[in-house]
């Protein structure tokens, strides 16, 4: 009978080393388990898992979401197959494409092999695994639900990166249009506005004001275009810095959220995120001022995260969690209500996914009406630039068709 080398820990978490004769892996670690001894690695005697060393085009990418979604499910998938951690480990970093996700993959799983828990392990890694990653996983440690709370973050981080995608994809149609109708002004005033004021200088008359409007433009543009770009790349520079800022930051968030239309998508989305994240953390087992600690730092907006630290605060004074969110003013007053009526009847955190499911349905409806708002405005926008350069350059002509025509 084949005998394994095993390491792990015992149930009072003592480390324990040694060798285990049965038919197979699985057999091996039923025996453990019959000895209440957690698995970490075991592997045949005499017999090394040996990692490839294959280099792959396109290794060294960062590590998204996707690849984590990917990661947390295969991941649970093998340990509720009743494979050892670090044997999960091995398999995933050796499958793994992406090199710096590998690197970290590997070094998770010599960590846990030196007797690191799970979770610790993958704090070293805060660019690839965050807070709210890692203190799931360690709730799943604790609990002994692994495979539960891997499932759990890959249909949370699934959800957050549909949310994502849709607020992305609502910005990048208006945006590229903006970028095209700048483009084609530029064009316009640099080449074409040039040999229509040669045109205009042989006909001897002064030209209409609008015309006069678009030829001084274009001499700025051809002469002084660097003055142009410095002014846009310092304008951009100077609002980074300023919303880097935590004064200026606040001030920004703060008008993003009275935006008209887009403070409203703003205010949406942060509370699907807020009250997905601080759901997803309560089922699982994560305590409570800890969880709002993380989703605060979660909010994307200052103004969101000062409201949800003042919620921890209250809490932490023994008071409830819906209080300070009404007196923010902040969150809806339906969520708040809600989140209300959850504490009451002790089902927090499953009031919280249904805000979520709500919320996130309202985002798709906001960005929507977000589209179709903006789209006759681009047209708008686009009739009124370019159709009033044209118009402008169209004067003088039609000036001297009525002048002859008299």
């Amino acid at each position: 009978m084949p005998t394994f080398v095993y390491s792990g820990k015992t149930a009072s978490g003592e480390l324990r080393r040694g060798e285990v004769q049965a038919g197979s892996i699985g057999q091996a670690t039923a025996a453990l388990r019959r000895q209440q001894i957690l698995p970490s690695s075991i592997k045949k005697k005499g017999a090394a898992i040996a990692l490839p060393s294959i280099k792959i085009p396109g290794m060294g990418e960062k590590v998204k979401t996707k690849d984590l979604v990917i990661f947390s499910r295969q991941f649970a998938t093998m340990i509720d197959a009743g494979l050892p951690l670090v044997q999960c480990l091995d398999i995933l970093a050796s499958q793994q494409e992406k090199a710096e996700f590998k690197k970290v993959l590997i070094d998770v799983k010599a960590s846990v092999e030196g007797g690191s828990t799970f979770a610790d392990a993958l704090k070293k890694h805060p660019k690839v695994f965050d807070e709210l990653y890692v203190n799931l996983i360690s709730a799943g440690e604790v609990g002994g639900i692994l495979d539960t709370i891997l499932n759990r973050l890959s249909g949370f981080l699934e959800k957050a990166e549909k949310l994502k995608g849709k607020i992305k994809g609502a910005m990048t149609y208006p945006v590229a249009v903006i970028i095209i109708a700048c483009l084609v002004v530029t064009g316009l005033l640099l080449w074409v506005v040039p040999v229509f004021e040669d045109m205009f200088a042989g006909f001897g008359q002064a030209l209409p004001a609008p015309t006069k409007v678009v030829v001084n433009m274009s001499r700025f543009l051809q002469h002084y275009w660097y003055t142009l770009i410095g002014f846009i790349a310092g304008a951009f520079v100077g609002l980074k810095w300023f919303y880097t800022v935590p004064k200026g930051r606040r001030i920004m968030d703060a008008l993003f959220l009275k935006a008209p239309v887009i403070g409203d998508l703003i205010r949406k989305t942060a509370v699907a995120r807020f009250t997905r994240t601080l759901g997803t953390m309560l089922s699982s087992g994560v305590p409570i001022l800890e969880a709002l600690e993380i989703v605060s730092k979660t909010a994307g907006n200052v103004i969101i995260e000062e409201a949800i630290m003042k919620a921890r605060s209250s809490l932490s004074q023994g008071k409830t969690l819906a209080e300070p969110l009404i007196e923010t003013k902040v969150f809806p007053g339906m969520v708040t209500q809600m989140i209300a009526v959850g504490e009451s009847t002790g089902a927090l955190d499953n009031m919280l996914t249904k805000i979520a499911d709500f919320y996130e349905e309202e985002v798709d409806q906001a960005v929507e009406a977000l589209t179709s708002l903006i789209e006759p405005m681009l047209m708008a926008f686009l009739g009124v630039v370019v159709g009033g350069l044209v118009i402008a350059l169209y004067l003088p002509i039609f000036q001297i068709a009525g002048a002859a025509a008299n």
